[in-house]
């Protein structure tokens, strides 16, 4: 019971010392720029399987006009707004025509409710499900401007329009590095269905959402419109490069890249004496690739000589994998020494492998993180579990917790006895 009870004072003692330790925040440099205006972009599939009649009793399509009316009222005065539809025009049987009937049916910009609502009214189930043409017409309309882009696709069938495979469309609008998002919704839909629109938002880094019911529908579109309008770093398009020589200078910020399957990409930071490199890397599987795969980041320097490195490893299950590192450039304690940037090269490589019959081109995007921040007063704080100078406070409660756990035994060993005596 002494035992026990000394281990588990000095247990405590060490988790709090833990958590205050870790529970300090690092400090982070982010610049703060005014953002542009966010564009949403609703994608409407108006196609003939649209008047089916099993969502709450009434139609698809008559959930949808429901849906959009709601969030045409609730869409934030800052977010531009478009509509844009897939499959309302054409009732013939000709492929070619019917492949290419989308239509802009309200302009992005500045939202004109009633406008709006009396376009959306006028909506008729009608054709073929053209949903490749109309993400690149989409994509298209929301170009230019460096605020949120987004679109949001909403159908209940797969394309029809093969071989544009619509996933080949999202990821050929990933690869851009434009940095817009798709996101889909599904109704009613079958496993087919579900399968593409998962991959074109998968493309992207969207969201999809299986619907099923009125409500539901008025919720996430109104959910996505809104997110929209939340701030958020842009990505910059960027490319590495087969060796540090020839790879690009970085900032501080978020990059996009694609990189080939077991390709290395690099890319280059400066680091001034005092200052801390902090990098991550994610590489997302968009396509079906073998199970048992990773990703590695090294910190090397510009003689190939590694400083530290990050690694992950996946098995199927996850659709992102990610890693980071961090590096402190400690000052000099030389007066006479110049303090001249140090150039880190940043070494990313992934083991991913295309499943049969898989395209391999473009490459599986990649995202970089890169911040260079005042780095801590010793190089070594930085192993040190992000504790920092907290060291000197967690070995005062380690010791304090190990003088409490014996004065504790002691305690409890004296009322035994006096306890045997009496």
């Amino acid at each position: 019971m002494i035992r026990r009870q000394r281990l588990a004072a000095g247990v405590c003692a060490l988790l709090a010392a833990l958590t205050v330790g870790l529970a300090v925040p690092s400090t982070a440099v982010a610049d703060e720029t005014e953002q542009a205006a966010p564009k949403v972009e609703l994608v409407l599939d108006v196609s003939g399987s649209m008047r089916t009649r099993d969502i709450d009793g009434g139609s698809r399509m008559s959930a949808a006009k429901q849906a959009f009316n709601e969030v045409l009222d609730a869409t934030p005065k800052e977010v531009q707004l478009g509509i844009r539809t897939l499959g309302a025009n054409y009732r013939g049987n000709d492929r070619i025509t019917g492949c290419k009937d989308t239509a802009q049916l309200y302009p992005v910009g500045p939202l004109d409710r009633t406008e709006a609502k009396t376009a959306v009214a006028t909506l008729a189930p009608t054709g073929w499900t053209p949903i490749g043409p109309a993400l690149q017409k989409a994509a298209a309309d929301l170009d230019g401007g460096d605020g949120t882009r987004r679109i949001v696709l909403i159908s209940d069938g797969e394309d029809t329009c093969q071989p544009l495979d619509p996933c080949e469309v999202a990821r050929e609008i990933a690869a851009k590095g434009i940095g817009l998002t798709i996101d889909t919704l599904g109704l009613v839909p079958d496993a087919k269905t579900r399968d593409q629109l998962s991959c074109i938002a998968d493309a992207t880094g969207g969201t999809y959402t299986d619907v099923r019911h009125k409500e539901e529908l008025s919720d996430r579109v109104g959910q996505l419109v809104d997110r929209a309008a939340d701030p958020v770093v842009t990505p910059v398009a960027t490319e590495g490069a087969n060796e540090c020589a020839k790879a690009p200078s970085l900032k501080s910020g978020l990059y996009t890249d694609r990189a080939e399957f077991g390709q290395q990409r690099w890319y280059k930071v400066d680091v001034n004496p005092g200052q801390e490199l902090r990098a991550s890397v994610s590489v997302a599987d968009d396509r079906a690739v073998d199970p048992n795969y990773g990703v590695l980041l090294r910190a090397v320097t510009v003689h190939d000589r590694e400083i530290v490195r990050g690694e992950a490893a996946g098995t199927g299950r996850t659709d992102v994998i990610s890693t980071g590192l961090r590096y402190p450039k400690p000052e000099s304690d030389d007066d006479t020494a110049t303090d001249t940037a140090e150039t880190v090269c940043l070494q990313v490589t992934n083991s991913f492998s295309a499943a049969a019959g898989v395209k391999t081109s473009p490459g599986l995007p990649l995202e970089l993180t890169v911040d260079v921040v005042d780095g801590p007063s010793k190089a070594s704080d930085v192993a040190s579990f992000g504790l920092g100078r907290g060291w000197w406070l967690l070995g005062a409660l380690v010791l304090a917790g190990f003088i409490a756990g014996l004065l504790w035994g002691w305690l409890s060993r004296w009322r035994v006895a006096v306890w045997r005596t009496n």
